[in-house]
């Protein structure tokens, strides 16, 4: 299986990882991609070790949603490097990623809300359509991994939050990150699935859909990356 735009085009949840290892090589460790780089390649390490070890219903079914999932970021980034415009979603994290008075936990949470609020309903749509399945096919093992990214953000806000002596109510950070939830993001992300499946045979109105959901996931990630220092 290919999909279109990425370079070096990732072949199993292994390809995926290895493209992000090597992306990972290359970026600055501050460099807010790298950042969110680090947190999606330890989810999508996980998600390699639970399909291996038969914790999805359908190990095929789940391999293929990663596959394409992790491909809507990579080609976001590799086109932003050959100077290609992003979506809107991504254009936040890629245009402000070397902001210093932007901090680490503010380029994590704005990565992962462009690609769970936008690339993970495109991604759903895309394997129902070439797998040739309904929505409910894959509402198990969205919620399995969703309980691995529920666990992972915790770990996140833990360990890129400034430790409790330079973090105190009065922090901007605080009140920031604490008005986004991954919980609400996922929610979100499926509804948005829902509603684009609901409209695939109508694809001017999808073709709108997608583009208001691109919008709308990047108007939240800008603000998720207000600079506070």
């Amino acid at each position: 299986m290919t999909t279109a735009g990425v370079r070096a085009t990732p072949t199993g949840i292994e390809g995926v990882v290895a493209r992000m290892r090597s992306l990972a090589r290359t970026l600055p460790p501050r460099d807010g991609v790298a950042v969110f780089n680090r947190v999606y390649l330890t989810v999508t390490e996980e998600i390699g070790r639970r399909a291996a070890a038969g914790a999805f219903a359908d190990r095929a079914t789940a391999t293929e949603l990663d596959v394409r999932f992790a491909a809507r970021y990579l080609t976001a980034v590799d086109g932003a490097a050959a100077g290609r415009r992003a979506p809107a979603c991504w254009r936040p994290l890629l245009q402000l990623r070397g902001h210093p008075g932007i901090r680490p936990l503010q380029f994590a949470l704005a990565g992962i809300n462009a690609h769970i609020g936008h690339d993970l309903p495109l991604a759903l749509a895309e394997t129902c359509r070439a797998l040739a399945l309904e929505p409910h096919a894959l509402e198990g093992d969205f919620d399995r991994v969703g309980e691995l990214l529920v666990t992972l953000e915790e770990r996140v806000r833990e360990e890129l939050a400034p430790g409790p002596d330079l973090l105190d109510v009065a922090d901007p950070l605080v009140h920031l990150v604490g008005a986004w939830s991954l919980e609400a993001a996922r929610a979100a992300a499926w509804a948005s699935f829902r509603g684009l499946w609901a409209v695939r045979d109508l694809p001017d109105v999808a073709a709108d859909l997608t583009e208001r959901l691109d919008s709308g996931v990047g108007l939240v990630s800008r603000c998720l990356l207000t600079p506070l220092g």
